[in-house]
């Protein structure tokens, strides 16, 4: 009797330990679960942060060039006032002017009139002096051609460079300042300088009719520049 008691005793005592040990394993089990579910919501968290972080500071950008947009739309809109009221004074002077027009037509139609006798009477002009200076330059020609063109009192002024320019037009005709830039090695600007110079002091003409001018050599300039004929 007693040994039967003791072995459902023991048996009990197995079948607790048992239970125990599974119980302890699940448990044990669980919490492994559980502090990688922690972990991984961590995880989540950090980078839910990271993207929040982000995320506003794109939305201090958006916002730092709203405002600057902003800014400037109402630097534009002052812009724009100030140009319409602009608009306003020169569309009031035109109007002005208009009635101006109006009211003295006769007194306009006089002076276009004179305006045209005053042109008129300029080409008139301009063709006697062109006459008179062919007539002038023919003698010139003869004494400038056998004089070497460094000792010429026309050129001696004159820099190599510009010499040089000159000796281009007179060889080959019309050119644009980039053209002769190319060939004198200079500055686009510099040699506009030289260009503007060079017509200024009354060596060059210039076709103003397209941008950038048009040179050539004026036509006493390319009889001083032409070279006696070589002895036959």
């Amino acid at each position: 009797m007693v040994d039967l008691f003791l072995l459902s005793v023991a048996a009990l005592l197995l079948i607790s330990l048992g239970a125990f040990l599974f119980y302890y394993r699940r448990m044990r089990k669980l919490t492994e679960e559980y502090d990688g579910a922690k972990t991984l919501v961590s995880d989540i968290v950090t980078s839910f942060n990271r993207q929040l972080r982000i995320q506003e500071e794109k939305l201090a950008v958006i916002t730092q060039k709203i405002i600057s947009f902003a800014s400037k739309n109402d630097r534009a809109q002052s812009k724009a006032a100030t140009q319409e009221e602009q608009m306003n004074q020169i569309s009031s002077k035109i109007t002005e002017l208009s009635d101006l027009t109006q009211q003295f037509p006769e007194h306009l139609t006089g002076v276009t009139q004179k305006i045209t006798e005053v042109t008129k009477s300029q080409e008139e002009l301009r063709e006697r002096i062109a006459s008179l200076e062919s007539k002038l330059v023919a003698p010139e020609l003869n004494i400038e051609s056998a004089i070497p063109i460094k000792q010429d009192k026309a050129l001696a002024s004159l820099t190599p460079t510009e010499l040089s320019v000159l000796e281009i037009l007179a060889n080959e005709g019309e050119k644009t300042a980039p053209e002769i830039k190319t060939r004198v090695n200079l500055t686009r600007e510099h040699t506009a300088r030289l260009m503007k110079k060079l017509y200024e002091e009354g060596y060059l003409e210039r076709t103003t009719g397209k941008i950038p001018f048009a040179y050539r050599l004026k036509e006493e300039m390319r009889k001083i520049l032409k070279k006696p004929e070589a002895k036959t």
